[in-house]
């Protein structure tokens, strides 16, 4: 065995790797619906496929590092000029060098064909949301089974009931329901469909638009933001005019907050404050 040649597959192997990861977490949904709805492809959580990026993400780095280190010769060849003299600058370098900073500065400035990538992501975020559904509150899943039961207005004995009548086990008022759910093989979701009567509807996330903001937020116009949360669009509407805002069902949060110099963060909690209960 050579060191050069395990380095350069070692290599190929992590850039194989880290293009399937990236895809994979490129559609895997926000943290709290993958922990929630118990979400895995190819039996691995969100956590581990994140794990696995970032460690072959340094292997990679330690893999390239030895490459440039081996082909150091190759690579300054690249660098000369026609009289064999090292230029950094020159014809080649500055070509790659526009193509990376049109790509950095495209991203940053939010204008296609970059900008379609991450439009993209929170698009299959937001799907993911409305097919496994979200938690009554930002990390559910680590509440103990008692706590969770107080803050979806259940009763903590009659839910402990319930949960043990269909056949779950270590069933406790102190257990968080991920240890729980994770004990059972289940999601945190499913215990609390269990935990509920029939007739009662699921708890919302929130009366209006949810605490944590949503991905993609800048992007997102009025019109998908009041149909995604099940806000009247009529009341986000004349929330922003008698905020002195200028605004239509297509305008975005992130236009919005420009024209007034504002985050769109702070936009967002200004809506979801003037829109609750609405």
């Amino acid at each position: 065995m050579k060191l050069r040649r395990i380095t350069s597959l070692s290599a190929m192997l992590a850039f194989v790797g880290i293009l399937i990861t990236s895809v994979i977490l490129y559609i895997v949904p926000q943290g709290r619906v993958a922990y929630w709805s118990n979400w895995r492809l190819l039996g691995l959580d969100k956590t581990q496929w994140t794990q696995i990026h970032l460690n072959l993400g340094v292997l990679f780095l330690l893999a390239g590092g030895l490459h440039i280190y081996y082909n150091w010769s190759a690579i300054t060849a690249y660098l000369k000029d026609r009289a064999r003299r090292l230029r950094v600058f020159t014809a080649d370098f500055n070509a790659a060098l526009l193509l990376t900073a049109l790509v950095v500065a495209g991203t940053l400035a939010g204008v296609p064909p970059m900008s379609w990538i991450p439009a993209g992501s929170d698009y299959l975020k937001m799907k993911a949301e409305a097919r496994y559904g979200i938690p009554p509150y930002g990390h559910a899943e680590l509440s103990s089974l008692s706590s969770f039961a107080v803050k979806v207005g259940l009763d903590v004995e009659e839910s402990l009931r319930r949960l043990e009548a269909k056949g779950f086990s270590g069933v406790s008022p102190e257990v968080s329901l991920k240890d729980m759910a994770a004990r059972n093989g289940v999601s945190p979701q499913e215990l609390y469909l269990a935990m509920k009567k029939p007739e009662m509807p699921v708890a919302r996330p929130t009366e209006g638009l949810p605490e944590d903001p949503p991905a993609g937020l800048g992007r997102l116009s009025l019109k998908e933001l009041a149909a995604t949360y099940g806000v009247p669009l009529e009341s986000v509407l004349e929330t922003l005019v008698r905020a002195g805002y200028e605004a239509d069902p297509e305008t975005t949060l992130k236009a919005l907050a420009e024209s007034r110099g504002a985050n769109p963060r702070d936009l967002y909690q200004m809506l979801r404050t003037k829109t609750s209960g609405s």
